[in-house]
């Protein structure tokens, strides 16, 4: 089982943060494995859309395909695999701290089969360290825009 949680404080209100992040299509500006993003159904992201990514992780190139599982507006957006090589769920959380800040977590679950499985301890730790590079990310563009 994999099963990472990140948190960043970002210096900007919710409603920014979320409008954001919560938009696929810009994954490929703060995500640092994510190099595209595709929708595969009509905008906007409402429960069933679905988005295609292609990802670069342990210098492999991976495709796989999200489709979004709940979605609480400045709240919550759950998105898990439809298509990819293992099943994996993805939890963004947005909490207004005041009115200028904005706690975003981001959590990764997921149960890898066959030799992924056995490398699950080391995924789990280079998905920590890529998601804190991606929170940075995602807090050096937001606070540069507020």
């Amino acid at each position: 089982m994999v099963d990472v949680l990140t948190e960043i404080l970002i210096a900007c209100p919710r409603d920014k943060v979320w409008e954001y992040a919560a938009n696929p299509d810009n994954a490929p500006e703060w995500y640092v494995n994510i190099k595209e993003a595709e929708w595969q159904t009509p905008k906007p992201l409402v429960p069933g859309s679905r988005i295609a990514f292609i990802a670069h992780f342990l210098g492999r190139q991976l495709a796989y395909v999200y489709e979004i599982a709940e979605l609480v507006p400045l709240q919550k957006l759950v998105m898990r695999t439809a298509d990819g090589p293992f099943p994996m769920e993805t939890t963004y959380t947005w909490d207004a701290i005041d009115d200028r800040t904005t706690r975003m977590t981001l959590r990764n679950r997921g149960n890898p089969a066959g030799f992924s499985r056995l490398m699950a301890p080391f995924m789990s730790f280079m998905m920590k360290k890529a998601n804190k590079s991606d929170l940075k990310q995602i807090k050096a563009i937001l606070e540069a825009r507020c």
